[in-house]
């Protein structure tokens, strides 16, 4: 039996030394090792040797066993030092390539605007409120001080839903339920969508986005409005923007105005975009309507306040000199990515 054992190790040795793979290793441990292999058959005949020879063949036979276990580890991790150099070989980076850009978000030229705007009234003491898009008639028509024959109450301008309400046609009720809600004085602004049944052209859209300010305490003159509006315009579109004020008619407010810009192209020389004039329409704005105070519980004897609204999607096209509205919801990303 110990010159079995020794012919075993002998054999092993030698046999493994051709093997190249992992697989043949482990058909290997199995042939020598396993629970049918040459060494475990030879091991089961300890039971017909003496007293004296068991201990001595057991001590061989656990050696064998060792050193052919320390030959099989030592094949198996050469192998698989052989496998890895391959690997990183057939895989190795070549660090003169240049990377791959990683492509990060971007914001909106039109979130830039309204951020620009959001921050610029803040500096001013503003705060931002908020309302729901769908909207009670109430809030968005009768409160407003809008009669009920005028034509923005036609299906035909507005979008209606169930129950009588509407999609919002501008962001006003906002203001209606800031002076229903809040505590006197007031001051916000109320940038978001609003939506019309516009047809969809280079200067129109069904959704678009308004941001409108209100004011309301006591003593609020029209000088507090032109100077307010005057000082944002300048901050959006530069120190050297002149404004004008131009009497209109709005329903929310009285006096009302129109308010006009140096035109953004032509920094006031006449072009195609102002028509020659050198500005260009910006917002529409006005002291606070007695009637739509009272709407909202305000003595009107005692507070007084002013008003404005204007396109965000407009401030848009004309701060980054966009021609067509459509632009900014094509989501171009090459083109939205420049601003």
């Amino acid at each position: 039996m110990k010159e079995q054992l020794l012919n075993i190790s002998k054999e092993a040795k030698e046999k493994i030394q051709n093997l190249n793979a992992l697989e043949d290793l482990e058909n290997f441990r199995i042939e020598f090792l396993g629970k049918k292999g040459k060494l475990t058959s030879i091991l089961r005949g300890m039971g017909g040797l003496s007293k004296e020879e068991r201990p001595i063949i057991g001590k061989l036979a656990n050696e064998v066993r060792a050193d052919i276990e320390e030959e099989l580890n030592k094949m198996k991790s050469s192998i698989e030092d052989k496998l890895m150099e391959e690997k990183l070989k057939r895989d190795k980076i070549d660090i003169t390539l240049p990377g791959k850009e990683v492509l990060t978000g971007h914001h909106h030229p039109l979130y830039h605007v309204i951020g620009e705007l959001q921050e610029i009234f803040e500096s001013l003491g503003f705060s931002v409120a908020e309302g729901p898009e769908v909207e009670l008639v109430k809030y968005n028509f009768d409160n407003l001080n809008v009669p009920l024959d005028h034509s923005s109450r036609d299906e035909s301008d507005t979008f209606y839903v169930e129950g009588g309400n509407c999609l919002r046609t501008q962001t006003s009720p906002v203001q209606i339920r800031a002076m229903k809600d809040q505590e006197l004085p007031i001051k916000v602004i109320a940038p978001g969508k609003v939506y019309r049944t516009d047809e969809i052209d280079a200067t129109h859209s069904p959704l678009f986005h308004q941001l409108e300010g209100l004011i309301v305490d006591k003593g609020i003159t029209m000088a507090d409005l032109k100077g307010t509006l005057e000082y944002v315009v300048k901050k959006l579109y530069g120190e050297d923007t002149k404004t004008r004020f131009r009497p209109h008619q709005f329903y929310f407010t009285e006096p009302s105005a129109e308010m006009d810009a140096t035109c953004v192209v032509c920094k006031g020389k006449g072009c195609n975009v102002c028509k020659g004039s050198g500005y260009i329409e910006i917002l529409g704005c006005g002291m606070v309507h007695p009637n739509v105070l009272r709407a909202c519980g305000i003595d009107p004897e005692v507070y007084s306040g002013f008003a404005f609204g204007l396109g965000l999607d407009r401030m848009t096209t004309l701060k980054y000199g966009i021609k067509d509205l459509r632009l900014l919801f094509g989501n171009d990303t090459e083109l939205l990515t420049q601003f």
